[in-house]
């Protein structure tokens, strides 16, 4: 049929309209595909350029994309001129599948990948806690492998590292004592035996850099 102006086709009222709602890019989101998509939290793990300003292009794409990052830690690899960055993300499969198709694009980035179940993950944390009964603290730390870093009249200041459950455990130890400050590195992750953490990734030999490797996939 015509409508008014003699276009073909129905009139704008008698058009279909996608359900869905939109995000703040204003992309249509099929209610469908994200009902069938629960949140799920996975490491994601990247080899990188390390140079000025590589953090912040991540971060950046992150935020933009508003992905639900928890966590994010940058350091040196065993290559020269490499940084791994790992993520810690919690989205459905599509939204991670989003954000490893994303950063990929990122001039930066070398190669990204998802960690399996099995990696091997830790993070460091700093504890300040009210020193009132510093030998019950000591006790708290020595339990949890902890290493006292700071002891003062009123503060002492303690170092734990290990996998995320360890840590919540200890932090939920020390909070009898009356926590004033914690800093948290967020974890960072290794692939579990001779795996590589990421496709593509040039492994070290004994302790030596190894040539950069050229993969930009």
């Amino acid at each position: 049929m015509s409508n008014e102006q003699g276009l073909q086709g129905p009139a704008p009222e008698e058009r279909p309209h996608p359900d869905g709602r939109r995000n703040s890019q204003g992309i249509r989101i099929d209610p469908e595909a994200e009902a069938e998509h629960e949140p799920r939290r996975t490491v994601l793990s990247a080899i990188v350029e390390h140079e000025p300003g590589v953090l912040s292009r991540v971060a950046g794409l992150a935020a933009r994309r508003q992905f639900n990052i928890e966590s994010l830690t940058v350091g040196p690899t065993t290559v020269d001129g490499h940084a791994r960055i790992t993520m810690v993300v919690e989205e459905p499969d599509p939204g991670i599948d989003q954000i490893e198709k994303q950063l990929a694009k990122l001039k930066p980035v070398i190669s990204i990948g998802e960690l399996d179940d099995d990696a091997i993950r830790a993070e460091l944390v700093l504890l300040k806690v009210r020193g009132e009964d510093p030998d019950k603290v000591h006790a708290v730390t020595e339990m949890y492998d902890g290493q006292t870093l700071d002891v003062g009249p009123e503060t002492i200041t303690v170092q734990l590292t290990g996998d995320e459950r360890k840590i919540d455990d200890a932090v939920d130890a020390f909070r009898r004592f009356g926590i004033i400050e914690i800093a948290r590195t967020g974890q960072t992750a290794l692939a579990h035996g001779a795996k590589k953490t990421v496709p593509g990734e040039e492994p070290g030999t004994s302790g030596e850099p190894t040539t950069p490797t050229t993969d930009t996939q």
